[in-house]
């Protein structure tokens, strides 16, 4: 019954997308980000 549960499991998780993939578009677009913040910063005077 164990082996049944997962082998229906796996045909769920199957999206067709690489997770490795996902990591580092979520990866480059944090660093975007944090870069264009700091980039942001640098040019205002501090108060």
């Amino acid at each position: 019954m164990l082996t049944t549960l997962a082998t229906a499991e796996e045909h769920l998780r199957d999206i067709g997308i690489d997770p490795y993939a996902v990591g580092a578009i979520a990866l480059s677009i944090l660093t975007l980000s944090m870069l264009a913040l700091l980039q942001f910063g640098k040019g205002r005077e501090h108060s």
